[in-house]
């Protein structure tokens, strides 16, 4: 009984006991029956709710929010159905996938009343209705999943749990408007075999990215020789750099001989000594044959 209706029978229980001390049987009388059919006649439901009215064991309405009058004894109120959102939580234990391992997911799933009649009238306990469609549903997706897709394609998953518990739960005027699912424990024993694949997979990248690097590097360290065998003085720079990177940190100073500068770069030392070849005059060789350049004289 709500607080309304309280007041206004304890009021008219007041006024009965005061007529009665007063003298005035019928009239307290009347106050005590006048409050009797108050409180089985006035009801009120809040604004989220909707009373189901039987008369005479046939559907006379929904009523609510507010407050309104049932006839006693003809009319009763055979549910209070919350219209607001409700969530459910539901798992599946020991369930195979499509790949044959066992799993336990746990999920939680956000419906709402959208019908209050359909509730009430057409299935006998719809809160428990939605637990048992929501695990068989559950089931039957892990069972129709492979476990890498279970475990990374969670969204994947949660919307096609809600549209088919929706699409069951629609007849009942029930609203599914999402289903999350919160968990999927799988065994110790295959936790520890993917975490083996998962580091031999790791490594296996890890080594297939090193290769291209070397193979990178390799292909510059190629493009830089052309350079330098066709720019000689390019590289006779670059040993210089070399050996001044290597001696700057330190603050020392390093004398080094021309020839072992000129040895960093054969190719330039060769192409130094045939440009002096070239610009030198031809001088004859001197004769070797004493005899013959006797002979000559």
């Amino acid at each position: 009984m709500n607080a309304i209706t309280s007041f206004i029978v304890l009021v008219l229980t007041a006024i009965g006991a005061l007529s009665v001390l007063m003298g005035s049987m019928l009239l307290g009388v009347l106050c005590w029956l006048a409050a009797v059919v108050v409180a089985m006649s006035l009801k009120m439901a809040n604004t989220w709710q909707k009373f189901v009215v039987l008369r005479a064991g046939k559907l006379q309405g929904v009523k609510g929010p507010g407050l309104f009058l049932i006839i006693p004894v003809l009319d009763n109120v055979v549910a209070v159905i919350d219209e607001r959102i409700q969530t459910t939580a539901f798992n599946a234990e020991q369930a195979l996938t499509r790949d044959t391992v066992p799993v336990n997911v746990d999920a939680i799933i956000f419906w709402h009343v959208h019908d209050a009649q359909k509730a009430a009238l057409a299935i006998s306990d719809y809160r428990q209705a939605i637990d048992r469609v929501a695990q068989t549903s559950l089931r039957e997706m892990i069972g129709a999943s492979m476990l890498a897709a279970l475990l990374s394609d969670r969204r994947v998953a949660d919307q096609q749990l809600c549209e088919v518990i929706g699409g069951k739960t629609t007849e009942w005027g029930i609203t599914v408007r999402s289903v999350e699912v919160r968990d999927v424990a799988i065994p110790v024993a295959l936790q520890d075999a993917m975490s083996r694949q998962a580091q031999a997979e790791r490594e296996k990248q890890a080594r297939v990215i090193l290769g291209a690097a070397e193979e990178e590097i390799a292909n510059k360290f190629v493009a830089a020789a052309r350079i330098y065998e066709g720019q000689p003085g390019a590289l006779q720079l670059r040993a210089m750099n070399i050996i001044y990177e290597t001696t700057k940190e330190r603050g020392t100073t390093i004398l080094i001989p021309s020839a072992m500068v000129d040895s960093m770069n054969p190719g330039a030392v060769a192409l130094s000594l045939l440009s002096q070849a070239k610009a030198s005059p031809a001088v004859p060789p001197p004769d070797a044959d004493p005899a013959r350049r006797d002979g000559a004289s």
